[in-house]
């Protein structure tokens, strides 16, 4: 089958964009019900996200602070995501499962590092 053969199962066009917006919505939905760390994270951006546009002098500023904060829920989530194939592969105990699980978590530990030495940045200078 060539490429130009293949069936687009997503759809094209506005039917493309309306599944991506429901599958992502469901995405949400699934990481605020069982996510407990996308819940903290998520609630905590809602109370920084205003008070970096204030902080921000600029911006740039307000990019740094904000993307910082986008930039750990997307960690977080795609943390989620690496958790549930692997338990969708096997619930027994082997290395390289823990592996990728220890290594999506060391993921999100960076980007909350990240997070916070940005604000650390922008806000004490």
């Amino acid at each position: 089958m060539t490429t130009q053969q293949k069936v687009n199962v997503n759809g094209t066009g506005m039917a493309r964009l309306k599944r991506a917006i429901t599958c992502s919505s469901a995405g949400f939905a699934a990481a605020w019900k069982n996510e407990e760390a996308f819940r903290q994270e998520l609630l905590l951006s809602v109370v920084l996200i205003p008070l970096a546009c204030w902080l921000g002098q600029n911006g740039m500023e307000r990019a740094l602070l904000i993307g910082s904060l986008l930039l750990v829920l997307i960690v977080e989530l795609l943390n989620t995501a690496v958790e549930v194939v692997v338990n969708r592969i096997s619930t027994e105990r082997h290395e390289l499962s823990g592996l990728a699980k220890d290594l999506g978590s060391a993921a999100v530990s960076m980007s909350l590092v990240n997070a916070g030495v940005i604000w650390l940045l922008v806000v004490l200078t």
